[in-house]
């Protein structure tokens, strides 16, 4: 679905980045807010972030909850949220014609939600539930452990969610600060893409901004320095075992080399630690690795569900492949296996106009331009044998994190 992309200042410090879809039947609008988990620091819960996101669903000074989401489902659209380490998203998309009621209904939610006390109590309630639930299933909360033992010390290293002792410490005046603190930052980046041009988004959402915008606070940064080992002990048949190491981050010319690395190492059925552990040696039914970066730094982590007996076999294998692709770099074929790979994936997530709001946001969010999707590739295609491996000795040469859990 080819695109062209542009960007557009907006009043007060926002952008917008566009996609134009000519042939598209449907659109699709993302608002970037730049906080996540990781700006909880000092007297602010864990949580709270995510907290707020829950809540900018559940009314505003003109609508209710319910109204909120009819206001698009009616028309047969969709609208969600996420919180993430730096950054929540509320998205909402649907056909191409409900563009403008996307734009209004999302802008009432960000800039004037009202925060109803009996809603907040429900929600608490609710946030509850999926905070147990996460903790009751150990293939979603080794993540949390991984985490604590990556980034000890430091908010990254805490649960998005927040646990049930914070978020009983979070009322209604401090979803109001950080509402007013964070959802009229000058750096927040709306997202739009569909058929229509950019000059009819801005003229539907021009008018729906805030008069004011606040310049951003400074964000707590990250140094690596240590990592820990955190073991959970519960009745379970099921070992779950996670590795991560710290890496460079998002902004750092490795970066194309770490992202084939993932690939080559368990991102697929023909990566070494799927071909290895549950191939070869039927040692798991899941196993995978993926890297998360953020401005500064970033990790790549290894997952796997395994039977607790094969521990030490499975453990001392992953470690081999490691300490293999830091000392030799890849193996005859498969640096162009997961090049090729990479950018069918990068192909196949271009399918859908969410995806190009995505795009468009994301690069502006983080990079301050839209990338080319088609240098991105360009990008991946010059990486060589070398970089691979020099990327593989920089991060397998320091000592791991690692979380279990296990009987």
């Amino acid at each position: 679905m080819p695109a062209t992309y542009t960007t557009h200042a907006l009043p007060g410090g926002p952008q917008l980045a566009h996609a134009h879809l000519p042939d598209s039947e449907c659109a699709a609008l993302s608002i970037y807010i730049p906080v996540g988990s990781r700006d909880e620091t000092g007297d602010i819960p864990s949580g709270l972030a995510h907290f707020s996101e829950h809540m900018a669903f559940k009314g505003t000074a003109t609508r209710s909850a319910k109204e909120l989401t009819l206001a698009i489902e009616s028309g047969g659209g969709q609208a969600n949220a996420g919180t993430s380490e730096d950054h929540t998203v509320y998205e909402a998309q649907g056909e191409a014609e409900l563009m403008p009621t996307l734009i209004e209904t999302l802008a009432d939610m960000v800039w004037h939600s009202v925060f109803p006390e009996h809603e907040i109590e429900l929600e608490r309630d609710v946030i509850g539930e999926e905070i147990t639930m996460i903790r009751e299933n150990p293939s979603d909360y080794i993540n949390d452990l991984l985490a604590a033992a990556l980034w000890p010390g430091h908010p990254i290293g805490k649960s998005i969610s927040g646990s049930l002792e914070s978020i009983a410490q979070i009322t209604r005046s401090s979803l109001h600060g950080f509402a007013k603190l964070h959802h009229f930052r000058s750096d927040i980046v709306i997202a739009t893409a569909g058929p229509m041009h950019a000059e009819e988004i801005l003229a539907t959402l021009l008018p729906l901004l805030p008069k004011n915008f606040t310049p951003p606070p400074t964000r707590l940064g990250y140094t690596p320095t240590f990592v820990r080992k955190i073991t959970d002990k519960r009745p379970t048949d099921q070992l779950q075992l996670a590795l991560a190491w710290h890496t460079p981050g998002r902004h750092a010319p490795e970066r194309h080399a770490l992202r084939l690395l993932s690939f080559i190492l368990g991102e697929s059925s023909s990566s070494r630690l799927f071909a290895e552990l549950r191939e070869e040696r039927g040692l798991c039914y899941q196993v995978g690795s993926e890297i998360c970066l953020f401005d500064e730094t970033g990790a790549l982590q290894i997952t796997a569900g395994l039977d607790p007996d094969s521990r030490a076999e499975s453990l001392e294998t992953i470690l081999r492949e490691t300490a293999d692709l830091a000392a030799n770099g890849p193996r005859t074929g498969e640096l162009e296996r997961a090049k090729r790979l990479a950018i069918a994936q990068s192909k196949l997530s271009f399918e859908s106009t969410s995806a190009h709001a995505a795009w468009a946001g994301e690069g502006l969010l983080f990079y301050n331009r839209i990338p080319s999707a088609q240098q991105a590739r360009e990008n991946l295609l010059n990486v060589i044998e070398d970089q691979i491996q020099s990327v593989a000795h920089q991060i397998f040469s320091q000592k791991p994190a690692t979380a279990e859990i296990r009987a």
